[in-house]
Order: structure tokens, then C-alpha cells, then sequence
């Protein structure tokens, strides 16, 4: 089936929730972030991260992204903001001016991306010298743990085994990553692992409705509605608490300077 990025009616899919103080943390570890003032946030979806580089002090953010529905969505995430702007592009083509930001960010987007190299060389175009580069995706290991209490995504693939090669195989290895970014003339690259708090969720019942609408897990866009429901009625008896549930999901960051 698959998730149509392009469709209006998934036009505020990835606008619902904020970056959490855990990701910000991260990304403040691995870059000083009191020196950049130009960055783009290239795979931007509705803006949630846009805002967190604005809100972490960043004067210039630029979103980009290759959803028409879903940018007209980001948008509207963040009329406030007015040091945020967005334009309509690719990985493999931002339509961004060469050497002209500080940093640039693509939070879950390589896992659409096939060429690599074609990615991390238009990255590389549009940096300055001396720019970081954050790239943040899944390994096919972060996909496989198990679910519990926080990690909900594991649940989806113990109950549907047919989504582990989905999954898995849109991954890419930390090793090819890390090559591919030196072969496009990164270096200083740094990986570290995140669990980064997804999204919390003072009832259950919050939980079990955004799994039912499918918001922000393109993954579940694979599963039919007959299937959705039972993964529903499985994740609802798996989690005990019926309060308090905060959702952590792993990830792997790629830290490159130009």
C-alpha cells in the first residue's frame, strides 16, 4: 500500500507532536550550535525540527521538502516563526545556493533515498566549509529490538514479520553510511546512538488513537485497516500503564563536517 506523501489528506501527518529536550540535547553535544546561524532542515516533513533549530537559537532555518501537501502543512506548523521559511525540493536536488549554511539536517529521510551519494554530495554543495552535517535514520538494528512499554514500534514487526524486510531493507548500515559520506569528502564523522522520546502521551487511549490514524508512522501505511486494528488490540494489551506513556525510539546519528 505505502504512504502517498503527496496526498492532502496526509498534508499534517508529521506536524502533531514537538522535538523532544532528549533529541535537542543531542544534536547540542554534537554541534556548536551558539556558532551556526544558517541552517536547512533538508526532508523538513511538517517542521517539527525546523522549529527545534529555531528554538535552539538558530537565526535563519530553511525547510525543504518534496511533498507540494505535505510543505503547505509545515507551513502552517510554523506561521509563528517567522525566521523560518520553506521551499519545495529533493535530497538529490534542495534548490539551495552552494557553501550557504552552517548546518544541515535530514532526520529520517535517507531510508527514502537510494543513491546515496548523490545525497551526501548535493549536502555537501550546500554547506559551507567547515559546515556539520547531521544525518539521522535507522540501521536495520534499530529496527529489530523488541517492543515494550516505551519502544512501541517493535510491536509492529513481532505481530507482522512480513514488515521486518519492509523495514530492513530501506536501511542502510552505519559502515556503508560512514563510507558514503567520505567518498562525498565529509569527514570528522561521529556516530552515535539516541532514544530519543517520541512523543508522551498522558493516556492510553492518546496512544492507541495515533496508531489508529496512522499519524507521523508511514511504516503503518503498509498494514490494511483489519490489520491495523489488530495491531491496535495487541499493542493495547501489551502496555500495562494506562497513564504516563512515554514513547522512546532508537536511532543512529551521523555527525559529518565539511
Amino acid at each position: 500500500m505505502g504512504m502517498d506523501f503527496h496526498s492532502s489528506k496526509n498534508r499534517i501527518t508529521y506536524t502533531t507532536r514537538n522535538a523532544d529536550k532528549s533529541w535537542v540535547q543531542a544534536i547540542k553535544e554534537l554541534v556548536p550550535i551558539e556558532n551556526i546561524s544558517r541552517a536547512t532542515d533538508i526532508g523538513c516533513g511538517g517542521g517539527i525540527y525546523s522549529k527545534a533549530l529555531s528554538d535552539m537559537g538558530i537565526d535563519t532555518v530553511i525547510g525543504v521538502d518534496f511533498s507540494e501537501a505535505i510543505l503547505e502543512g509545515a507551513k502552517e506548523n510554523c506561521k509563528e516563526y517567522k525566521n523560518i521559511s520553506f521551499k519545495h525540493g529533493d535530497a538529490l536536488d534542495t534548490c539551495l545556493e552552494s557553501n550557504s549554511f552552517d548546518l544541515l539536517l535530514q532526520r529520517a529521510l535517507i531510508h527514502h533515498i537510494e543513491n546515496l551519494q548523490d545525497c551526501f554530495t548535493e549536502a555537501n554543495r550546500v554547506l559551507k566549509d567547515d559546515g556539520f552535517y547531521i544525518v539521522q535514520d535507522r540501521t536495520p538494528e534499530d529496527c529489530l529490538l523488541e517492543g515494550n512499554e516505551s519502544h512501541i514500534r517493535g510491536f509492529f514487526f513481532e505481530l507482522f514479520p512480513r514488515l521486518v524486510e519492509k523495514e530492513t531493507n530501506r536501511r542502510h548500515n552505519s559502515q556503508f553510511v560512514i563510507e558514503t559520506l567520505k567518498e562525498a569528502g565529509f569527514r570528522n564523522i561521529v556516530e552515535v546512538t539516541l532514544w530519543e522520546t517520541r512523543k508522551v502521551y498522558a493516556y492510553k487511549e492518546q496512544l492507541l488513537y495515533d496508531l489508529r490514524e496512522r499519524t507521523g508512522r508511514s511504516i503503518l501505511h503498509e498494514l490494511d485497516d483489519k490489520e491495523l486494528n489488530l495491531l491496535i488490540k495487541h499493542i493495547d494489551e501489551s502496555i500495562t500503564a494506562d497513564e504516563n506513556i512515554v514513547e522512546r525510539d532508537r536511532w543512529t546519528i551521523w555527525k559529518a563536517v565539511k
